[in-house]
């Protein structure tokens, strides 16, 4: 009689020893430097962060086009101000902390991993109890160029979309604003963050979401081969990348219309199809889609930079390689009735007809893409360690 009177004690002994462990986790105090980082460096840069007219190779010149020029959106200018660099210190500690999380064991870094240019590696990621959300994890890269994000564009700001992992029963599991606060608000290092970045240490929402977003719009990837072409006319790319940026900027392939502008990602011009449906459209991935995305089928385009890093590809990450995405809009795009029309000739799916030779060059030219520098900036590293 006394066991059986043992066994429900036990098993709540071991439940208060398993919320303990998880509580265990992550609770180390932020190694911060002395002095604050400098967040809007970058800013200096964008004055050349543009695409020259034209280039010439031989008898060939590539036109990149007027719009390809345009750079900016919607929190080009919201953060950047005196108070950033405080406010992108603190939204460093909440991207990096596990706290954020229900039972501390999953950050927002946890699924964006600064090696992966703050990307995944998995088609799908395990969340904060071990289920697996239902999209690929979205590299992050000069999201202050962005209008719209998520896979389907439901988020029109960085602040909007700050917090929305934290509360989703699969990612992040939080089940309120007010808990995820007042748990925040027990640590003294969130105190002195919020007092630096706002002049007051009250742990707020607002203020959560802020610097969040402060952290993230500083994320710029702007210091690759490519843009060093730019520069040079592109004086150091290889006979097989040169070929691959022609095929790129071509009517063939049609590639830079969808991956526009010197962020290669979604037009976002007014009155833009892109920017009516969210930048979202249909690649013909599926004839009938399980997740219809936006609406029928319609994804986000996806920003190029650092795309060699963040394989596997596409909202459910089906594709392992570039090769395999650049197949797939050569000889596979599906007869979807919402198709983009781009992606069509007389009502039916595209054919590029690419060589084995043309979809080498066009993946070494994306390869051309990759930042140097993103990935190990210190300023965007984790500061638990």
């Amino acid at each position: 009689m006394k066991k059986l009177l043992l066994l429900p004690i036990l098993g709540i002994l071991l439940v208060y020893a398993c919320n303990d462990a998880e509580l265990q986790i992550g609770e180390h105090v932020p190694n911060l430097p002395s002095s604050t980082y400098d967040y809007v460096g970058f800013l200096d840069d964008l004055e050349s962060f543009v695409l020259p007219d034209e280039v010439s190779f031989g008898d060939q010149t590539i036109v990149f086009g007027e719009h390809n020029n345009v750079v900016g959106g919607a929190s080009l200018t919201t953060h950047f101000n005196d108070k950033h660099n405080a406010e992108a210190t603190l939204g460093r500690v909440l991207f990096y902390d596990n706290r954020m999380s229900k039972n501390n064991s999953i950050a927002c870094a946890s699924c964006h991993r600064q090696d992966l240019a703050f990307s995944d590696d998995v088609a799908v990621s395990s969340g904060f109890g071990g289920q697996l959300t239902t999209r690929n994890s979205s590299s992050i890269v000069n999201p202050m160029f962005g209008n719209t994000f998520f896979w389907d564009g439901r988020s029109r700001s960085l602040e909007d979309l700050a917090l929305r992992p934290v509360f989703d029963h699969v990612e992040m599991g939080m089940d309120s604003e007010a808990d995820l606060i007042q748990k925040l608000a027990r640590e003294d290092y969130y105190q002195a963050l919020f007092k630096d970045a706002y002049g007051s240490p009250t742990v707020t929402g607002d203020g959560i979401r802020s610097a969040l977003a402060a952290f993230v719009s500083s994320m710029f990837s702007g210091d690759s081969k490519f843009d060093e072409g730019t520069k040079n006319d592109f004086a150091e790319f290889s006979q097989l990348e040169r070929h691959g940026m022609a095929l790129f900027f071509s009517e063939q392939t049609q590639c830079a219309s969808c991956h526009s502008g010197i962020n290669f990602a979604s037009p976002s011009g007014i009155g833009n199809e892109y920017q009516q449906t969210s930048g979202t459209t249909n690649i013909g991935l599926d004839v009938v889609y399980d997740d219809p995305g936006f609406s029928d089928g319609k994804f986000k385009i996806p920003s190029l930079r650092n795309v060699s890093l963040t394989a596997p590809y596409m909202h459910d990450g089906r594709f392992e390689t570039l090769r395999e995405v650049v197949g797939h809009y050569n000889e596979g795009v599906q007869p979807h009735t919402d198709l983009d029309r781009k992606l069509t000739i007389n009502g039916s799916p595209v054919r590029m007809n690419l060589t084995e030779l043309d979809k080498d060059a066009l993946v070494a030219f994306m390869s051309t893409l990759t930042s140097k520098s993103l990935l190990v900036d210190e300023k965007y590293s984790n500061p638990f360690k």
